[in-house]
């Protein structure tokens, strides 16, 4: 990663600091070289503290840490953008973000990390695990299972059973997603059709 530190007099760039998980911006800070090395080496960001006038790594004192998941350069060279895993608040204030927001993972964003989970068992397809039963079994395992829980969804719905509804729910979920990583599709290709319609 190149870098343009000169760019700059006092040989800073802004670093962007991303939650992986929620994509909320968390803060804003800078590094020099070094503090960008010791990031990349160690695995939590360090800045240079333009108060203190000294490398900084955030959760020295506190313990809140932020763990590097990625690290991207932008089109100039000259500002870092890195997603990180937060650990606690990140600000100074006890907030989440420096902007006083709330940093929480919105429930939807989780659909996304079980097709990513899902996913995974497609490709390494670990023995003992019910979703690699499901693909060993093929399409018409999969169909049928989406379908037993849609009657069962609807069940639950007639029943007025909103914890059995819920329960059953989840799982023609879990099974609809199955079914498409097994047809080479995501969750995301439907969200796409829906959108598209909503237009």
């Amino acid at each position: 990663m190149n870098v343009d530190f000169k760019k700059s007099p006092d040989g800073l760039v802004p670093a962007v600091i991303q939650d992986n998980d929620t994509n909320r911006v968390l803060m804003l800070g800078y590094m020099n070289e070094e503090a960008l090395i010791i990031t990349e080496k160690e695995g939590r960001v360090t800045f240079f503290s333009r108060s203190k006038q000294r490398l900084w790594t955030k959760g020295e004192t506190s313990g809140n840490f932020l763990n590097v998941v990625s690290i991207s350069l932008d089109c100039d060279d000259d500002t870092l953008l890195i997603k990180v895993n937060p650990i606690g608040p990140v600000c100074h204030t006890g907030s989440d973000t420096c902007w006083d927001e709330t940093n929480k993972k919105d429930d939807i964003l989780f659909l996304k990390h079980l097709q990513d989970f899902i996913d995974k068992r497609r490709k390494e397809m670990p023995e003992g695990s019910y979703t690699t039963s499901l693909f060993n079994e093929g399409i018409r395992k999969i169909t049928q299972k989406v379908g037993e829980e849609a009657v069962e969804t609807i069940i639950g719905a007639m029943a007025e059973d909103d914890e059995n509804f819920i329960y059953e729910g989840a799982d023609l979920l879990y099974h609809l997603i199955v079914l498409l990583t097994h047809k080479g599709y995501r969750i995301e290709d439907l969200a796409r059709e829906l959108a598209k319609r909503h237009k």
